[in-house]
C-alpha cells in the first residue's frame, strides 16, 4: 500500500510556522488600517495639491499667532495703568530712542522700576496693583525664557543714570520701547 508521505513536525516547528502567520496577519491588519485612515475623509484633502497647501497653511497659522510679540501682554497692562491717578511716583525713564545695542538693558530697567511702583502701590493700596504685578511678572518670565542675560555694557547707560520722570511719561516710554522691540 503506497501511502503518501506526511512531513513530520515537531511541536517547535509548528509553533513557528504558527508565530510566521501570525506576524503576517498583523502586519496586514495593519496596512490594512494605514490604508483605510488614509483614505478617511479627514486625510483626502491631503491627497491633492489644494489639501495639501491647506494642511500646511493651518499648520503654520498658530504658530505665527503664538509668535506675536513677547511682550503683548505687558502691552495690555501698561495699557490699563496708564491713566491710574493714584499712582504718583517718579521713576528712572530711559529715552524710547536709545540705542539699539542697548534694547534689552533698556527694557530691564523699565522692568526693575516697576518694582519701585508696586511697592508705591502697596503702601498707598493702588487700584491698579494687580496690574503692575503681571507686567513685572510677565516682564521677568520673557527675560527668563529668552535668556537675557546682559547686565551691563560699557555703551549703555546703568538704570539710575537716566533721568527721573513722573508716571505718566514713565509709562508713554515704556510702551515705545516695547513697541520698538515688536518691530524687530
Amino acid at each position: 500500500m503506497l501511502g503518501t508521505a506526511r512531513p513530520t513536525q515537531n511541536s517547535a516547528g509548528a509553533l513557528s510556522g504558527l508565530q510566521r502567520q501570525n506576524t503576517h496577519l498583523k502586519s496586514a491588519c495593519l496596512q490594512y488600517q494605514l490604508y483605510r485612515l488614509l483614505n478617511s475623509h479627514c486625510f483626502c484633502l491631503l491627497k491633492n495639491g489644494m489639501g495639501l497647501i491647506i494642511f500646511f497653511l493651518c499648520a503654520y497659522v498658530p504658530k505665527t499667532e503664538a509668535g506675536r510679540c513677547k511682550w503683548a501682554a505687558v502691552l495690555e497692562d501698561l495699557e490699563r495703568i496708564k491713566t491710574s491717578k493714584d499712582i504718583d511716583v517718579s521713576l528712572y525713564t530711559a529715552n524710547a530712542d536709545e540705542d539699539e545695542e542697548c534694547q534689552e538693558l533698556v527694557m530691564r530697567c523699565f522692568f526693575l522700576e516697576t518694582a519701585v511702583i508696586i511697592q508705591e502701590c502697596r503702601i498707598k493700596n493702588c487700584s491698579k496693583t494687580q496690574d503692575v504685578w503681571n507686567i513685572w511678572k510677565n516682564g521677568n518670565e520673557s527675560f527668563e525664557k529668552n535668556k537675557l542675560t546682559s547686565t551691563k555694557s560699557e555703551k549703555c547707560k546703568e538704570c539710575e543714570e537716566y533721568e527721573e520722570k513722573n508716571f505718566a511719561e514713565f509709562v508713554q516710554n515704556f510702551v515705545k520701547v516695547i513697541q520698538r522691540d515688536c518691530k524687530h
